[in-house]
């Protein structure tokens, strides 16, 4: 398993070695103590999937409260998936990083706590799961617009494309508008 930093050194890229033969694959996607090794700490008490179309469009979500970490891949389709560090105190808040995951590359990013988080979908549908380190809280749940200037997210889509939104992703906060909270919790 190869663990690399990304542009965001806390944000990790991690390539899982397959071992294949005429009978289908097998690759590792969570290993506690390679993970530890590569800086990853993490215990996990949430298993998700979803299952979205091209174009949709999910996030820029965190918690302001009980802050997950989140260790996300594809497993059927394409997506672009996004982090926006949020932590007031980091040399990168603000700033955000994006892969490409899906089921040819068999990329896994981890996405620790304090990010936001979104994906958008460019294959025809995707299934997208992901490991969290708490629980999901949607009291405590927040967005930050998706496209908020200020953090200048290329999303890759292309002059008449529209992404598809729920309403909390479309009525998302600008992160100059959400500084103020995050301040008390990050």
């Amino acid at each position: 398993m190869k663990i690399s930093e990304t542009k965001i050194p806390d944000v990790k890229l991690i390539e899982p070695k397959m071992f294949g033969d005429e009978r289908g694959f097998f690759m590792e996607t969570w290993n506690e103590k390679v993970f530890r090794e590569a800086g990853i700490d993490a215990t996990f008490v949430q298993d998700n999937h979803s299952r979205s179309v091209k174009n949709t469009l999910r996030g820029l979500h965190y918690q302001i409260k009980q802050p997950q970490g989140k260790l996300v891949r594809v497993t059927r389709g394409e997506v672009f998936d996004v982090a926006v560090d949020l932590r007031t105190n980091s040399p990168t808040f603000g700033q955000w990083v994006g892969e490409y995951l899906s089921e040819q590359n068999n990329r896994i990013l981890w996405v620790p706590p304090g990010f936001a988080h979104g994906f958008l979908v460019t294959s025809r549908t995707a299934d997208f799961q992901y490991k969290c380190t708490d629980f999901y809280a949607p009291e405590y749940e927040r967005s930050i617009l998706w496209s908020d200037s200020a953090i200048g997210i290329d999303w890759g889509l292309k002059g008449t494309d529209e992404p598809l939104l729920s309403n909390k992703d479309r009525e998302g906060m600008r992160l100059e508008d959400a500084k103020s909270e995050l301040k008390l919790y990050y």
